[in-house]
């Protein structure tokens, strides 16, 4: 098995485990390999067996040196007959290296911080059936500049009288971006505007429907009946003045 762990990258060092499980008798032991590089060049190799240290690679003297104690393993080296353990050593330092310069170019180029775009969907002038108009998609506030603008009418997809503006910078590093659909209202139309960013987990959607202002014809009736009776008051009372000045 093979692990990296990563120490603080300001001390810039990464650390590989492998492990290794063998059998010299009946009870099953573990051998654990580090290997450890670091910023300023070195390369540790070191060995472990059932978690006492056993082993280290001298690199400048291209040697093994066992720290096992005499008295617990008369020769440790027999225990690694047979196993490539230096050759191995230099093939784990090259790999830490690799490894170590990976994340060091990691730290220092961070992945660029995402903004999501907010959208709002609104028509360019009163609306009125019949007549011909534009609907303004407003994408604003979003990071890294792109996005892709989609628009459908009763969910049917719309290219025809679509464009797009260039993106506009924001005080704020963020971008704004202006999509717009020419139409001409009917009842019961429905449109949506699709917006879709890296920073979106999934596409947002805004809705329009044309709302017609109906002007009410109430207050003409009920004036056009106030004028009426109006005349009618007006005609009886000079009705009853002639009559009574002929004594009727």
């Amino acid at each position: 098995m093979l692990t990296i762990l990563c120490s603080d990258m300001r001390r810039a060092a990464v650390i590989i485990l492998i492990l290794n499980h063998c059998a010299f008798s009946e009870i099953a032991h573990e051998i654990v390999r580090f290997v450890g590089c670091f910023d300023n060049g070195t390369t540790e190799v070191l060995f472990e067996y059932d978690a006492e240290e056993i082993l280290y690679v001298d690199f400048e003297r291209q040697e093994l040196v066992y720290t096992v104690p005499p008295f617990l393993v008369s020769d440790p080296s027999e225990m690694f007959e047979g196993l490539r353990v230096y050759i191995d050593a230099v093939k784990g330092k090259r790999v830490c290296s690799a490894v170590l310069t990976f994340f060091k170019l990691e730290e220092k180029n961070p992945p660029e911080e995402e903004d999501p775009p907010e959208s709002v969907l609104y028509p360019a002038e009163d609306v009125q059936p019949g007549v011909e108009n534009s609907l303004i998609c407003f994408v604003n506030h979003f990071y890294p500049p792109f996005i892709k603008v989609s628009w459908t009418k009763n969910g049917h997809p719309v290219s025809e009288g679509v464009s797009l503006s260039r993106y506009y910078a924001n005080n704020d590093q963020t971008f704004y971006q202006f999509s717009t659909l020419t139409f001409t209202p009917t009842e019961d139309d429905i449109y949506s505007c699709t917006v879709e960013h890296s920073a979106l987990e999934r596409p947002r959607t805004k809705i329009w429907e044309p709302e017609f202002s109906h002007q009410s014809q109430g207050p003409d009736i009920f004036c056009g009946v106030g004028l009426t009776l109006g005349f009618l008051g007006v005609t009886a009372g000079t009705i009853l003045i002639v009559k009574g000045h002929h004594g009727w």
